[in-house]
């Protein structure tokens, strides 16, 4: 149920005695790498304590709507806003009556009716209530609302009696929850993006660097969010937001770069190297600014430059490298000099982009290019970044399964 790592739950908890199971809930998300902030009626607090939810959670339990100090941080639009998904669970017959009545009188019926994340309940009742006429029409109402439903369970109940109205058990609602993202095709790996461009200083007010915006880095770093991945961006100065739930690194020249990736590549499954990083830097950096000569009057500057180090093929060169997808910008020849360089860093994927047309190139929103790996190639037509990206990840992940799968066939194949 690797589904829901890296995910946003907002888990509502009513005035139920199912209550006590939504400690093993939290516990249960918060081990499969979900990020679960939970809201509480006042009722529920009656059953369990909102200090237990925070210790299992690591994070504030909400309480009240006007909270002072909860609208001033994460206020009942922010958390509508910040969840993948809200589960109340144990959803009573009070909470569901005033849901689909579209009552806002506490923080969790608010954020319900503010939220456009899917909204799960897991009923818990007596089995007279469940069965009830108005919270069975109530219960319809809710599923013509796309409002899902996890239960409830049949079984003896705290009151004594024996039917339906049970809440299901925590491991069935994590199940149930984690279905919900089965989509995602880079859940539970650690995918780690090099974006924008390098710079290698001449002197304290200058240096060399290049047109690259990190937009197409930034929208890789968001799609594979989408995609369910963990994601580390390593950035060159770059003039954009850092896409939510990223984990952004800066910094400025080759050898930053390079450093802030072998400092992080291990438990790395897959390296896309998008960054435009300069091959070159000045061999000297001058202490102080360059200035003109006015005696010789020399019209010329001669600055001596020097290799950078290699990041794609560093990574490549590991003697366990992950998954590795480079970039190729080119001006001509492109797809031949793409598979050129694919070769030479032994990367598995290369993504040539042709930089001449100013409307695919370095700062633009749209792009249009081909994917190249062993037996293919694969263009992507031009579209926004964003689309582009995310049909990218489609072909990476595809590539990562078969890489990834013949990689422990071979390991197998090798034991005595």
């Amino acid at each position: 149920m690797q589904q829901l790592s890296n995910k946003r739950i907002v888990l509502g908890v009513t005035g139920g005695i199912a209550a006590y199971k939504s400690a093993e809930l939290v516990r249960l998300l918060t081990k499969l790498g979900a990020d679960v902030r939970v809201v509480m009626t006042s009722a529920a607090c009656e059953f369990i304590t909102p200090l237990t939810l925070q210790a299992l959670s690591h994070n504030p339990v909400h309480l009240d709507l006007l909270d002072t100090k909860a609208e001033a941080a994460m206020g009942h639009i922010e958390l509508a806003r910040w969840a993948d998904v809200v589960l109340v669970a144990p959803a009573t017959a009070d909470f569901i009556a005033r849901l689909a009545g579209g009552h806002a009188d506490d923080l969790l019926t608010t954020l319900c009716l503010a939220t456009s994340a899917p909204i799960c309940l897991a009923p818990a009742m007596n089995q007279g209530m469940w069965r009830d006429s108005v919270t069975q029409q109530n219960c319809e109402e809710l599923l013509e609302r796309n409002i899902k439903m996890f239960g409830p369970g049949d079984g003896s109940q705290a009151c004594g009696d024996i039917g339906p109205g049970r809440m299901l058990d925590p491991e069935l609602i994590v199940e149930k929850t984690s279905e919900l993202f089965t989509h995602d095709i880079l859940t539970g790996l650690n995918v780690l993006i090099t974006a924008g461009g390098t710079r290698e200083d001449i002197d304290p007010v200058r240096y060399i660097s290049n047109h690259s915006s990190g937009k197409m880095g930034y929208a890789i770093a968001e799609a594979a969010i989408e995609s369910g991945a963990t994601v580390t961006l390593i950035s060159g100065p770059v003039n954009l937001d850092t896409p939510d739930r990223v984990t952004r690194v800066d910094v400025l020249s080759a050898r930053d770069m390079h450093q802030a990736v072998h400092d992080r590549i291990e438990g790395v499954d897959i390296f896309i190297g998008c960054a435009a990083v300069s091959d070159y830097r000045p061999a000297e950096v001058a202490k102080e600014k360059i200035k003109k000569d006015p005696e010789n009057g020399s019209e010329t500057l001669e600055i001596k430059l020097v290799r950078n180090p290699d990041i794609i093929a560093s990574v490549t060169g590991l003697d366990t490298p992950p998954f590795v997808v480079g970039f190729a910008a080119e001006t001509h020849n492109v797809l031949g000099y793409a598979a050129d360089k694919m070769r030479r860093k032994k990367m598995n994927l290369v993504v040539a982009n042709d930089v001449a047309d100013r409307d695919i190139g370095f700062s633009s929103d749209s792009n249009e290019v081909t994917v190249i790996g062993e037996e293919l190639e694969e263009p992507l037509p031009r579209a926004s970044k964003k689309v582009v990206s995310r049909k990218l990840l489609q072909i990476v992940a595809r590539r990562f399964r078969k890489w990834k799968h013949l990689q422990s066939t071979t390991e197998t194949a090798d034991q005595p």
